[in-house]
């Protein structure tokens, strides 16, 4: 499991060799065709600003090479806020005096619904909070069966779940999971999750070994900006990549930094990325693995947004409500954050063809992957 393999680095240590590299690390990084973690922090460091002309070229390059100009759309659908978690940056925090919303079957396909009259949209991201109780394995197991007839590619944001879970939700539908870390500093972690599920850092952690285990096609990795320290959490999630790499090598992989919003936490962050300091790690990330899929949501503005899309990005949400029932059954729910970016998708597609990208809104079928294997 990872969480074995993260006790061979040491947090301080790594921001320390991250502050230490030089103009020379950088180029030398920049030089080679496949990078380590050290060529890693030295592309996210301090000395590599200077270089973000000569990475952006680098990581556009590499990123038409393997995905040509192509953007992937999605769009999130949250169908429960109702959480047992402490976190004291999110809106769904337990303790946070808001209706909570678990929508039934039947709102989830009104929701499906509205969501295609918003749009061609194909891949969908379904997003709970954290509730074993009312919202577990055989809640998300339905939200599947009844969002399947409306979409090709179904993915899920949900609390860690076992391999077992994982393998039989495969079976209703699932394609993806996303999971965010949210940080890899093992002390600093429990400060943030006090109470709940998610306070045990361990199981998060392993979820992506779990993940694997049970054959999920595709994984999304993420740190929360705004925690800790960004270099070294990104820097920890590049070596949690190369390990899943290595041991799950049929799984495809998605990394994502979201910038913490605004929430009805009230939490301010303790550090804050700027824009250049984003598009740095969103180019350490491509020159770092050509294959990864990089992804920008709408906690992004659109014109920041625009701007990634010819450089490295190559996922994107569009035109996105992040409370449970926000297209169609509960519009006035609790939102988790305030998005950034309201761009309706039609506006979305329309400017990214104009930037020479084609929005792709399926990009993937099951049975394509069943065909490859048999020829194998």
């Amino acid at each position: 499991m990872f969480s074995e393999e993260l006790k061979k680095y040491d947090w301080d240590a790594t921001v320390a060799d991250i502050m230490a590299m030089t103009a020379a690390d950088v180029e030398r990084a920049l030089a080679k065709d496949k990078l380590n973690d050290r060529d890693f922090m030295a592309l996210v460091s301090p000395a590599a600003a200077p270089y973000l002309e000569q990475m952006a070229a680098k990581s556009r390059m590499i990123t038409e090479q393997r995905f040509g100009k192509t953007i992937s759309i999605f769009i999130p659908l949250y169908i429960t806020n109702s959480c047992t978690n402490s976190c004291v940056y999110c809106g769904f925090n337990r303790h946070n005096k808001i209706n909570r919303v678990i929508l039934t079957p039947e709102e989830i396909e009104q929701e499906c619904k509205a969501i295609k009259k918003l749009g061609p949209f194909e891949n969908l991201l379904i997003v709970t909070g954290e509730n074993p109780r009312l919202a577990g394995t055989d809640y998300l197991e339905k939200a599947l069966q009844v969002c399947r007839p409306y979409f090709s590619n179904l993915t899920i944001e949900v609390m860690p779940l076992s391999a077992e879970d994982y393998e039989r939700l495969t079976h209703s539908g699932l394609n993806g999971v996303i999971c965010f870390q949210e940080t890899y500093h093992r002390e600093r972690y429990k400060v943030y999750h006090p109470a709940g599920m998610k306070s045990n850092f361990e199981w998060r952690l392993n979820g992506f070994d779990r993940m694997g285990q049970a054959g999920v096609h595709k994984i999304g990795m993420g740190v929360l900006i705004g925690l800790e320290d960004w270099r070294a959490d990104v820097t920890m999630m590049a070596r949690h990549l190369s390990y899943l790499h290595k041991n799950y090598w049929r799984t495809k992989y998605s990394v994502n930094f979201p910038r913490m919003r605004p929430s009805e936490s009230g939490y301010q962050p303790n550090v804050v990325m700027s824009d250049r300091e984003l598009a740095q790690v969103t180019f350490a990330f491509r020159i770092f693995d050509p294959d990864v899929d990089i992804s920008y949501s709408t906690r992004e503005n659109h014109a920041f947004r625009n701007n990634m899309a010819t450089l490295g990005v190559t996922t994107m949400s569009a035109g996105s409500h992040t409370e449970p029932g926000g297209y169609a059954t509960h519009v006035n729910s609790l939102e988790q954050f305030a998005i950034s970016d309201s761009t309706s998708p039609e506006r979305v597609a329309a400017d990214l063809r104009a930037l020479g990208r084609e929005p792709v809104w399926k990009d993937w079928d099951r049975i394509f992957d069943v065909a490859s294997e048999r020829q194998s």
